[in-house]
């Protein structure tokens, strides 16, 4: 990708892989470790910054702010072949498709972000999941079987930049099958075929995880779990506790015996009524981190102490109040970028109300903040 940086890569005095392992270990550090979680596509088309100089994808946003590198390797622990991405009908605003997750959707015609308004899911009934995991979610797939030789050229061992390796979703991909509303239903209604979507997405993982760990050198895990939202998440306690946080387990052991001690998972909303459940499962941190669904990050962390680690948590409402309420919340971040274990940057993709001159006036103060 031939992009040119507009900003100097922070002063540094060590790589950025032993940056952010450090810096998530509570070990000393020469600086912050300095990454974003991305933008909106309004922002690319509206921020002149963006415009000007080509600047299309998170990717490529990510080489022009200069931003510390961090990596992830991901397999296929999904469906496979996803659905036929289909349109329905459409109006002179709106599309009706069938997406790859096989729900039928509503969404805007000239694609601006969203979230579609889902009319039909793809898994209704045991019988539906049964055709759906027949067809779809075959562990003798060959196409996750992973090309272990071409990884670790892509990825030598003398690398400069810290390597994730991807755990998938025990439920939150679940979710996109089912919908938000038809979870919730299914839980009660047909708990049994729940369990098991829960655990076929567990053993696709755990296949993917025998063939990657011990031959590559991870730093740390992911994981995408959005199954929360501004009340809480959206299964019971109850379920979590007796049906998801198992399989985590089984996970975090596999982890744990190849050396990987830090696990995060990018949920939104507010988490804390799972969060005991998340960390007795394994996942020690939390990503991108929402503010205003949850509460400021430094309750959670001085409540956990260094058994949780935050990633993310920079109030984006702050960053489009303007110069003085991006301020005002960086100061409250200085404690826990001295602590350890945090790294802050916006709470998830960069809204389009945010000016661009704020977002460079963020930028500017981070550094000068944390930039040490």
């Amino acid at each position: 990708m031939d992009i040119r940086p507009c900003r100097k890569k922070w002063k540094a005095a060590m790589t950025d892989r032993w940056r952010f392992n450090n810096q998530m270990h509570y070990l000393p550090i020469d600086r912050c470790f300095n990454m974003e979680f991305g933008y909106w596509d309004e922002n690319f088309r509206e921020w002149p910054i963006f415009v000007e100089n080509n600047i299309s994808s998170n990717e490529g946003a990510d080489i022009f702010f200069n931003f510390d590198v961090i990596k992830y390797i991901e397999g296929l622990v999904w469906m496979n072949p996803p659905f036929e991405e289909k349109v329905i009908e459409e109006s002179e605003t709106k599309k009706i498709i069938i997406n790859p997750e096989g729900l039928l959707a509503e969404v805007p015609k000239d694609s601006h972000d969203t979230i579609p308004h889902y009319i039909k899911p793809s898994i209704r009934t045991p019988d539906d999941w049964k055709k759906c995991k027949a067809e779809r979610f075959r562990r003798d797939d060959s196409s996750r079987k992973v090309d272990i030789d071409a990884l670790k050229k892509q990825h030598p061992p003398s690398r400069d930049y810290p390597l994730g390796v991807h755990c998938g979703s025990m439920i939150g991909k679940i979710r996109d099958m089912l919908t938000f509303e038809g979870l919730a239903y299914a839980t009660y209604d047909y708990p049994d075929m729940v369990e098991d979507m829960v655990e076929t997405c567990c053993v696709l993982v755990e296949d993917f995880l025998d063939q990657v760990l011990g031959q590559i050198d991870f730093d740390f895990a992911s994981a995408w779990e959005d199954i929360c939202f501004k009340s809480g998440p959206i299964v019971s306690v109850d379920f979590f506790r007796n049906v998801v946080v198992p399989r985590y387990k089984r996970i975090s052991k596999k982890l744990h015996t190849a050396g990987i001690d830090l696990w995060y998972t990018d949920c939104d909303g507010d988490v804390r009524p799972i969060l005991p459940l998340l960390l007795e499962g394994g996942i020690n941190c939390l990503f991108p981190y929402e503010v205003n669904s949850c509460t400021h990050p430094a309750e959670l962390l001085n409540e956990y102490g260094r058994e949780l680690r935050i990633m993310g948590g920079f109030d984006k409402m702050a960053l489009g109040e303007g110069p003085e309420a991006i301020k005002k919340y960086m100061d409250s971040l200085v404690p826990l970028v001295e602590r350890g274990g945090y790294i802050p940057f916006c709470d998830h993709r960069c809204p389009p109300n945010v000016k661009c001159e704020d977002y460079l006036y963020y930028l500017d103060l981070k550094e000068k903040m944390f930039g040490m």
